[in-house]
């Protein structure tokens, strides 16, 4: 994930910022308790295609 691209990306639910789980190949808003996809080095920013973060992945 290019570092320029993630300052400029935020979650579309929070307006939050972003962090990228590189091993899940994700970006995590822990705002939102939300974790969007990176298919093939695209984010894909939408609500109904991301995973909800459980409590222990918010804990992490």
């Amino acid at each position: 994930m290019d570092p320029k691209l993630l300052e400029l990306l935020v979650c579309p639910v929070t307006k939050g910022p972003l962090t990228y789980d590189r091993e899940r190949q994700e970006l995590v808003s822990r705002s939102a308790r939300l974790a969007y996809p990176v298919r093939d080095g695209i984010p894909v920013m939408l609500e109904n295609e991301a995973r909800e973060l459980t409590d222990q992945e918010l804990e992490a």
